[in-house]
């Protein structure tokens, strides 16, 4: 008997299917489309298991569903911008070019041997200057339909590395790689106005029914939709031309327990102050050393300035309230401006104590004196001490909606709704990534580059020898005459954030080689994306910003309307783990070990005992990492394909183990096996057949019931349970025959590769990549016998079985003649005797 050996099968197939050009993606209006898409990796330079499983799922719901008759779209791209080239070139030298693509041709070549059925002819990477030209037309029509714009913000800004700096760069209040502390600088940025959509990209997460319920939360609260009260504190002795701090407040229920105002550092009355007193101007300046994110203002001491000023409370003209300036408080939330009521929220309440302001209470809860703060859920009832209305006792939504309802009453202000979601600021002060194609011209202001100029293509001739962008000392590339009126003007020097790059190329998957952002007629054909497959870190950003950008190239004509909610189903994956294995050096300072060096518990080498970390996140510091390519060498990639699949379900995390690969590669042995044997059988049919037919029809229903609803894990359990079916069958060889090949065609989205030796070993048609999916025979779905089982004194004790409709006396005799319950009974009648129709049947003796 030939042993299965994958390391010649599988090079052999996958040349086979290259040669047949069966995956490449066919416009076929004949056909209903699917377009299935992992999100595209950065390219790293390794692959790792993670990136096995996320494509693996895409992989068998591609070839599942061109097996069921649809033209599928499955592409491959690369997210290739970013900072970690620019900082290799900084560290090791070289260039972030030759650094980007030498690693997308070693994960390349890491990818292609798991055989998947991507259409590599689509394959771009977002440095492909192809790719960014067009995604600099796209820019220059967005900022011709008022979706791009230019203001002043603030930013964390590193003057170590000069550049600015994301929120999450900034760690403990210093720059990530430099350790620099970071400043609040006020610097001129590009925004996209992905404020404008809030209310329309929150409201249409109801329709996405095929998303994990999780993620729509998370963007939810990302958006942060708030109804509230907006109103004005009237200001004493405030500079000329500041009478007036208006304010939003979520809680307007707590303004007669208001006893501070605080503004923005950044506020304009702040910078009115800042100009003539060193004073605030000392203050201010500290305060900008804190990042500009609401964790960290969250984290950081609260201070504040008191500024002398005075605001009347809006109820009581001669109730004045102390304006101070304070470190927590966002300009770019609301409007910049807070009024406190300490005795309600926990940071009021910590800048009240700090400043010995007053600490009143506006409600108490109904059963016990109240422990301030007191912050309950808006939805719990409370007794309000100085409500709006006669209600003393409401809940918060509705003491919010009385008190906005008094104030618009009375004059005071208006019910508005808000959203935490801010604008999109795009400028990135560093060379690797998508310029923006703007020209600035002395006379005629920002000039956007013509499009027959694109792309604005990044100089190669860049050195990273000092901090900053270097596209700013590029002078042959920087200096440009205007396309406007011809005279001296200077390039945009600040490249594109490389959530861009990530938020559209769905959409040029369609037509990746056309000379417009997408073509009209493929867009309109292959979107949406039917399955978008992905981790959960990208729950909230890259999501929220690709629908934006699909609502925004709806607007510039580049997408259908259909297409303004691009993902029709996402699913989120869980990671793969694996034990660490450490030990400890003599300074007592951890020491990570790679699988390969550890046996029996102890470091091959040196036999010391390793302390095991169970099913930690792979992490290369952590060397718990297991190299896709030493498993294919080992066992090959359907083994691999094979373990990621079956071992838990999709959503959750998997462990990768060295024993489960093993068992995995044992089973798929076996099926190899049992197909040998099945071709080279010549048994006549027998009583058998009938019922291997009936099992191998609920194999079909079953694999495509969990391949649509993606568990995947069922699916191969489904599997394994019909191998051991077939194994232990009696039928004569043709009928084993027919089941071997379905179960090629059922194994194939998850095997491939065996599945053709198995299918062209039992003489299937063609290749079984290209043959049609099963369908199963509603008539043999019905079992014309049932098994029950019988339970003694609630104890289950035994089991008959019975054709479907035998009458229930009958069942009775059969129960009553069974050993056990004869046994049990000792000769003796039963006390009772319960048949449950199709269920169980119970005897009480």
């Amino acid at each position: 008997m030939s042993r299965y050996d994958p390391s010649t099968s599988e090079a052999k197939w996958q040349a086979a299917w290259a040669e047949a050009d069966v995956f490449t993606a066919r416009h076929d209006p004949a056909r209903p489309k699917y377009y299935v898409l992992e999100m595209f990796p950065y390219p790293s330079g390794r692959i790792h298991m993670g990136h096995v499983r996320n494509y693996t799922m895409g992989d068998v719901v591609a070839r599942y569903k061109s097996s069921s008759g649809f033209s599928v779209l499955h592409p491959m791209g690369w997210d290739a911008f970013g900072m970690p080239a620019e900082n290799a070139a900084m560290e090791r030298g070289g260039h972030p070019k030759e650094w980007t693509y030498s690693n997308i041709a070693d994960m390349k070549a890491q990818m292609k041997p798991l055989g998947l059925s991507i259409d590599w002819s689509r394959e771009f990477a977002t440095c492909d200057p192809e790719y960014y030209g067009q995604q600099q037309a796209l820019f220059l029509d967005m900022l011709e339909a008022g979706l791009v714009y230019r203001k002043s913000a603030q930013v964390n800004w590193d003057p170590v590395d000069m550049t600015v700096l994301a929120n999450e760069q900034v760690i403990d209040g210093r720059g990530w790689r430099s350790g620099a502390l970071v400043e609040r600088r006020e610097l001129t940025q590009w925004f996209f106005r992905i404020s404008d959509f809030a209310g329309e990209l929150s409201q249409a997460l109801d329709g996405l029914e095929k998303w994990p319920e999780k993620v729509r939360l998370m963007q939810r609260n990302w958006i942060g939709e708030s109804k509230g009260l907006r109103f004005a504190f009237s200001t004493v002795d405030a500079p000329e031309g500041h009478d007036r701090i208006e304010v939003y407040t979520t809680r307007p229920d707590t303004l007669m327990g208001a006893s501070f105002a605080a503004i923005s550092p950044d506020h304009p009355l702040a910078k009115a102050l800042e100009r003539h007193d060193p004073d605030v101007a000392a203050f201010v300046e500290d305060c900008r050393r804190t990042g500009t994110s609401e964790e960290a203002l969250e984290k950081a001491e609260k201070k504040g300035f008191d500024t002398g000023i005075r605001v009347r409370h809006p109820f009581d003209t001669s109730w004045e309230l102390p304006v101070y300036i304070a470190n927590f408080v966002l300009m770019d939330y609301g409007s910049g401006a807070i009024f406190g009521c300490p005795a309600h929220d926990a940071r009021d309440f910590e800048f009240a104590t700090k400043y010995g302001l007053p600490i009143e209470p506006v409600f108490e809860p109904l059963d016990a004196a109240a422990e301030l703060p007191f912050v309950p859920p808006k939805s719990e009832p409370v007794r309000y001490i100085r409500g709006f209305s006669g209600d003393e006792v409401q809940t918060g939504e509705a003491a919010v909606a009385a008190a906005v309802a008094f104030c618009e009453s009375n004059g005071v202000g208006q019910g508005v709704t808000n959203y935490r979601l801010r604008d999109w600021g795009l400028s990135r002060q560093r060379y690797w990534g998508c310029p923006i194609p703007v020209v600035h011209c002395a006379a005629c202001g920002v000039v956007p580059e013509r499009k027959e100029n694109l792309p604005v293509r990044l100089p190669d001739d860049v050195t990273f020898d000092q901090p900053g962008n270097p596209l700013d000392r590029h002078p042959t590339w920087r200096d440009v005459s205007c396309p406007s009126c011809g005279s001296p003007a200077r390039r945009e020097t600040d490249t594109m954030d490389t959530f861009v790059d990530s938020s559209w190329y769905y959409a040029r998957f369609t037509a990746p080689h056309a000379p417009t952002p997408t073509d009209k007629a493929e867009a309109d054909y292959w979107m949406n994306v039917d399955q978008y497959i992905g981790g959960i870190e990208h729950a909230i950003l890259h999501l929220l910003y690709s629908r934006f950008f699909a609502r925004a190239m709806n607007i510039t004509g580049h997408l259908p309307a259909k297409a303004a909610e691009p993902f029709d189903a996402l699913f989120t994956q869980g990671m793969v783990t694996h034990e660490i294995y450490m030990t400890r050096d003599e300074r007592d300072r951890p020491v990570y070990h790679l699988p390969e060096e550890v046996e029996n518990g102890r470091v091959k080498t040196t036999g010391e005992a390793v302390h095991i970390i169970p099913s930690a996140k792979m992490s290369k510091s952590k060397k718990n990492v297991v190299d896709p390519l030493s498993i294919i060498a080992e066992f090959g990639a359907d083994t691999a394909r094979w373990f990621i699949l079956s071992d838990s379900p999709p959503e959750r995390d998997v462990e990768w183990t060295a024993a489960g690969a093993e068992a995995a590669f044992k089973h798929l042995s076996r099926v190899w096996r049992l197909a040998v044997e099945t071709a080279s059988s010549e048994a006549a049919p027998t009583a058998e057949d009938e019922a291997l037919i009936r099992a191998t029809h609920r194999a079909i229903d079953e694999v495509t019931r969990t391949i649509d609803g993606f568990a995947f894990n069922k699916a191969v359990a489904k599997l394994y349970e019909l191998t051991n079916t077939l194994a232990r069958s009696t039928a004569g060889a043709e009928t084993k025959r027919q089941t071997m090949r379905v179960m090629a065609q059922l194994m194939s989205p998850m095997v491939p590769h065996l599945a053709e030796e198995v299918w062209t070993l039992l003489d299937g048609e063609g290749m079984v990549v290209s043959a049609p999916w099963p369908k199963a025979d509603p008539a043999l779905l019905v079992e014309d016998s049932m098994t029950l089982p019988i339970q003694i004194n609630g104890k289950r004790r035994s089991e008959i079985t019975v054709p479907r409709d035998m009458p229930q006396s009958e069942v009775e005799k059969l129960v009553l003649s069974d050993e056990t319950v004869v046994k049990v009974l000792g000769g003796a009648a039963p006390k009772k005797l319960i048949v449950v129709p199709g269920r169980i049947v119970n005897v009480v003796a």
